[in-house]
């Protein structure tokens, strides 16, 4: 059976209501903040529509998430060095760290509100165990490293959103000197 092609209003409507979202993530003070309603009526749909196309809040958190990340993610899986997997593990470790960090401070409403989502815990959100998969096989690569699944969970800590948003937005520190410190930071665990 074939699938079917999506219409092309419920294609337009998508593509409203990810705008709108992303929109109200970043204007938010606090990402609970942004309801269902609010992402139909910013989007000028109906809330049918929304719920049609994502399912649920979470359903529509994940597939924002996931367009805004599909880059760093295509960078990741085919891309060259440092963040491609032809880089060698001691290059690739800090180049995705980096790269998550970066792509929080862009996102940082939009990744609390991703983080919320896990069942009791963050840790059990689907990205999370994604990246940790990946640095875990890199950390393990890295001669004279030990213990590479406990050592991926602690550099994963290091770009929290939770932690970034505390750094940035309570502490005052700055993306540049977030990003030295977590370079720093990396470099002492790779030793």
């Amino acid at each position: 059976m074939t699938e079917r092609k999506p219409r092309s209003d419920a294609v337009r409507n998508r593509a409203s209501l990810l705008a709108a979202a992303e929109e109200l993530f970043a204007l938010s003070a606090r990402p609970e903040d942004v309801t269902m309603a609010g992402v139909a009526a910013a989007a000028g749909v109906g809330k049918g529509s929304l719920f049609r196309a994502f399912g649920d809040r979470t359903g529509l958190i994940r597939a924002l998430y996931a367009a805004r990340l599909e880059p760093v993610e295509r960078a990741v899986a085919e891309g060259p060095a440092p963040l491609g997997p032809s880089a060698p593990p001691a290059e690739r470790v800090p180049a995705v760290l980096d790269a998550l960090l970066c792509f929080k401070l862009d996102h940082r409403h939009l990744a609390l509100a991703l983080e919320a989502t896990g069942s009791d815990s963050p840790y059990q959100a689907e990205h999370y165990d994604r990246w940790h998969g990946l640095l875990r096989s890199a950390l393990e690569r890295i001669p004279g490293l030990q213990d590479g699944d406990f050592t991926a969970h602690a550099l994963l800590a290091a770009v929290r959103a939770d932690l970034v948003e505390h750094l940035v937005g309570t502490r005052g520190m700055g993306r540049e000197e977030l990003r030295s410190r977590l370079a720093d930071f990396t470099a002492r665990v790779l030793g």
